[in-house]
């Protein structure tokens, strides 16, 4: 495990009502591997996307004091920024999140984030990697992972029909525990430089 994963695993306890000491440890973590900023993420998908676009870009986040931290849902927030922020550890917060969580990062990051900065998905974060690749990159890529015949088995069932390749693509990345963690490295990691989709690029512009 690095530090900035005990970081992470701190601060989860921490936010999840820990003891002191979890408060104490992820205080400690945070000065030793010059923690600046954290990013709020809703789960462990946007990291793995966030993490693959840094890669790509020849970046490593934790070296420069980044912290990416997915929380679990975006209900959360709050808890997170109450001890991040500027009453908490003082660090300077952002984060990535779905339209339909909007609300609670604005209201969670108004409250405790010092009104920080934060940037939306369309509709959700594969929606906007299967627009910007285009459903044919997609399923070549689903195809190297060897999971075509499963794609095709899905779109072949009744409730499939009617809609259109790009809704069942991102309905099949959610039917297998794990492959929305799987498929945001893979698709973040094909994108061409100039077709990541704007609230990432943004986010990591803003790093």
């Amino acid at each position: 495990m690095t530090d900035m994963e005990a970081f992470r695993e701190a601060v989860a306890a921490w936010a999840a009502g820990g003891a002191d000491e979890a408060g104490e440890r992820a205080r400690a973590l945070a000065v030793g591997q010059g923690v600046r900023t954290v990013v709020l993420l809703e789960g462990p998908s946007d990291l793995a996307a966030v993490d693959a676009l840094a890669a790509g870009r020849g970046r490593d986040l934790a070296a420069e004091g980044v912290c990416v931290l997915p929380m679990g849902g975006a209900m959360s927030i709050r808890r997170f920024a109450r001890i991040l922020g500027p009453a908490g550890l003082g660090l300077r917060l952002t984060g990535l999140c779905d339209e339909r969580e909007r609300p609670y990062y604005a209201r969670g990051l108004a409250e405790h984030g010092g009104a920080a900065a934060f940037f939306v998905c369309t509709a959700d974060l594969e929606d906007e990697l299967i627009r910007a690749l285009g459903v044919g990159r997609v399923e070549q890529l689903v195809e190297e992972q060897g999971d075509l015949r499963s794609l095709q088995t899905f779109q072949r069932q009744p409730a499939q029909q009617g809609r259109t390749p790009e809704q069942q693509v991102r309905r099949f990345l959610g039917t297998k525990k794990g492959r929305k963690i799987q498929y945001g490295r893979v698709l973040t990691g094909a994108l061409p430089p100039d077709r990541t989709p704007a609230p990432l690029r943004e986010l990591l512009d803003s790093l």
